[in-house]
C-alpha cells in the first residue's frame, strides 16, 4: 500500500472514531446546509417539506441512521448501492466524512474504483451539517 493510501486510511480511522471531537455544531450546519439544498430536501415521511431543495440528490431527512443508499425514489450510482449492500447505516462520523470527500469514502469504504454522483465536496463544515441533519428530525415541530 502506498504512503498516500495509508494516510487515507489513517485519517478515515481517526475521523471514524473519534466520536466526540467531531462533534458539530447544528446552528453553523443548519446555515451550511444552504450548500446542499441544490440537490438535496429534507422532507417528512408525512410529505411534509421542512427545507426546500433539489431532487438531483436524495432526500435527506433522517438520513443519520438509515441504510446507506435506501432513500426511496432515487437512482444511486454503482458506488452508493455497493455501501448499501455492505450493511453500512450512516453515523454523524460516516457522513462527515462523506461530505468530506465522497469519492474517497466510497475508495476506502469499498475499494478502489467505487464512485458517487456527488460532485461536491465540502472539507470545512461536514460535521455541523451532519449534526444538523441528526437533530432536523427531533426539533421539527
Amino acid at each position: 500500500m502506498t504512503k498516500s493510501a495509508w494516510s487515507r486510511w489513517i485519517g478515515l480511522a481517526i475521523l471514524l472514531g473519534s466520536g466526540p471531537a467531531f462533534a458539530g455544531d447544528t446552528a453553523k450546519g443548519e446555515k451550511l446546509f444552504r450548500n446542499c439544498l441544490a440537490c438535496h430536501r429534507l422532507q417528512g415521511d408525512d410529505g411534509a417539506t421542512i427545507r426546500k431543495g433539489g431532487r438531483a440528490g436524495p432526500n435527506l431527512f433522517e438520513v443519520i441512521g438509515r441504510l446507506a443508499g435506501s432513500a426511496p425514489n432515487y437512482e444511486y450510482s454503482d458506488g452508493l448501492q455497493a455501501l448499501h449492500k455492505s450493511g453500512q447505516v450512516w453515523s454523524k462520523e460516516s457522513l462527515t466524512a462523506f461530505v468530506v470527500n465522497p469519492n474517497e469514502f466510497l475508495s476506502v469504504q469499498l475499494g478502489p474504483g467505487h464512485t458517487s454522483k456527488m460532485p461536491f465536496a465540502l472539507p470545512n463544515g461536514a460535521a455541523d451539517i451532519a449534526e444538523y441533519l441528526a437533530n432536523v428530525a427531533t426539533t421539527r415541530k
